[in-house]
Parts: C-alpha cells; structure tokens; sequence
C-alpha cells in the first residue's frame, strides 16, 4: 500500500531524468552517424589491392598541380614496375572543390588510376592531417615493405632507391636529410604555437622526401588518434616517432632543405624541382645514367649527422667531399 501511494511521486522524480537520458543517447547516436561516415576512410576511398611492394610512393600533391603530376609520371615515375618493386599515388584532398576541379580530377583518376583521394580540405595547413591520413589508408589498404613520402616537386632516382631498400631488412627504418637544430617558428605561415616541446624541433627528416619503414607507418596509422597535429608535417613525425626504436639513416645523398644545394649526380631525392628541372634530369638519367647536365655544381655545403653530440650541435657545413 505505501508503495502505491508513492507511486506519483516515484514517478514525477525518476521519469523525466530517464526520458531525458534516452532522448540525449539517441541525439548523439543519430547525430554522430553522418561524421563517422565522412571520416573514414574506409567508406570514402577505393579499396586497392595486388601483391606485396618494396616500396609504396605517396607523391603529395594539391588539385590544381595536374601539370606538374603529369611530368612526374612522364619522367621519374615511368621506370618500369615490372623490373622494380614499387607502387605510386598522388595524394589530394577532395573536399570543397569546384565543379572544373572535380571534373578535372574524376577524369585524371580514370586515365591514370593514381590518385589517392582524401576525404579533407586541401590546404598547407591540412598538410600534416593529410600525410597522417594517407599513412592510415595505407597501412590499411596497402601491401609494402617501405613507404616514400615526397612532395610534387620532387625528383627522385627511383631505380637507386628501390634497389638500395630492397637489399636491406629495416622495418624501423627512417631515411632523409635529418636537422636537429631547426627552430620552432612563431609568426608568420610556419608558425607552430602548438609546438611546445622545446624551442627547437625534434630532429626530424626533412620533408621534401623521406622513407619510413612499415613498422613505423603502422605506429602512426595506429595511434593516429593520439597523436598531435603540429604545423610543420615533417617535424611532426619526427616527434611522433621520437619515443620509439628507431633506425635513423641521414644520408646527404637527400636534397631536400628549403633550398637545393646544387646539383650532384650522387643524389637519390632532389626538391624544389621546377618542371623543365625534372625533364632535364630524366632526359640525362635514362640516357647517361647521371641527373646533372654539364659538371655538378655546388651551391652550398652539405653535412654529416653527428649523432653523438646534442642536436644543436648536430650539423656542421665542413666537409666539401659530401653531395
């Protein structure tokens, strides 16, 4: 009998916190459905598929670099892929296009069969999302013992490269030009105030070209979720990856700082590559075996890594036998 007379107000104190909790569960269950379905990459790209590759390239490019995509498939990407082990893309984000850039795209995709679309903004500063994101679809999708990050304004030996990875066994492997002394930057587009670490980056292989072991992609496609999105990309994985065991390879055979220095016919990855530079050094390599035209040149020195000694003193310009 007490309980029945309690009943209403049982009622009126239980009822409306339980309806209220059911209607705020199905809210966020209905409204959470669409951005999972835009954020995964699964539903939004093709699925790939084939046999096991030496080496994967991931060539970042934006929407509007077709010419320079084109060159690069008609020079350094036309080596052939039945004498060596590799696979290439162009990265792109898709979103937020115009209906000439989407047209223009969807008809490159179909030519070529190259293009890793991106279910993102593009933009440099989406630069460190959209690398992060093409190491998950890759890891998911992909078969391959190395990956290439470069950019499309890059030249790369592909042959040399394909050839020196396929002779070694380094799934942890991470192989550029490192800096350790690089300063975090402040103002301006570079700027990183998110980057509060230290007033220097983590060393880090620069971004004009950089190869990582698959151990060391599925670390990052893993724990993407986890992992700060700084401004700068390549410093970014230099600092995802710091914690961890790491075989660094700096080679000064990468010239891939902001500014080339010169012209050697050592070099593996060359940046800041015009069109006519990478035509030239094609036409020299598949003919003579050699990128540069005429003697090499040398704009400024190279350095060797010191590993032993503090970052800021890790990169001293001396030795004029370096590429």
């Amino acid at each position: 009998m007490l309980l029945v007379r309690n009943m209403p107000r049982l009622l009126k104190q239980f009822v409306p916190p339980l309806i209220g909790f059911l209607l705020g569960y199905m809210w966020r269950v209905l409204d959470s459905s669409p951005l999972e379905t835009t954020s995964s990459l699964e539903n939004d790209l093709p699925l790939f598929t084939g046999p096991s590759s030496t080496l994967l390239v991931l060539v970042i490019s934006s929407p509007s670099n077709s010419l320079l995509r084109s060159t690069i498939r008609e020079t350094w990407l036309s080596v052939s892929k039945k004498n060596h082990n590799f696979k290439a893309f162009f990265v792109i984000g898709e979103r937020s296009l115009n209906s000439k850039q989407v047209y223009d795209l969807s008809q490159e995709k179909v030519r070529h069969d190259d293009l890793l679309l991106l279910p993102m903004h593009d933009s440099y500063g989406t630069l460190t999302s959209k690398v992060l994101k093409s190491f998950e679809f890759s890891q998911k999708n992909f078969k391959f013992d190395y990956l290439l990050k470069c950019d499309d304004d890059t030249f790369v030996d592909i042959e040399k490269v394909v050839d020196e990875l396929e002779q070694q066994n380094e799934p942890t492997l991470y192989w550029g030009f490192f800096d350790g002394r690089a300063p975090v930057q402040t103002k301006g587009k570079w700027a990183d105030p998110q980057y509060r670490l230290c007033d220097k980056y983590i060393p880090y292989a620069l971004g004009g070209g950089y190869v990582l072991g698959r151990s060391l992609v599925q670390y990052m496609a893993d724990n993407s979720r986890m992992l700060e999105l700084f401004n700068s990309e390549d410093a970014s994985v230099g600092t995802w990856l710091a914690g961890l065991k790491v075989k660094r390879k700096h080679d000064s055979r990468f010239d891939t700082e902001w500014k080339s220095r010169g012209c050697s016919n050592q070099f593996v990855v060359t940046h800041k590559q015009t069109q006519a530079d990478m035509k030239i050094k094609w036409k020299r390599l598949a003919k003579y075996g050699s990128i540069c035209e005429g003697a090499e040149t040398k704009v400024r020195l190279s350095y060797n890594y010191d590993w032993s000694k503090p970052p800021s003193e890790c990169c001293i310009r001396s030795d004029h036998s370096l590429p």
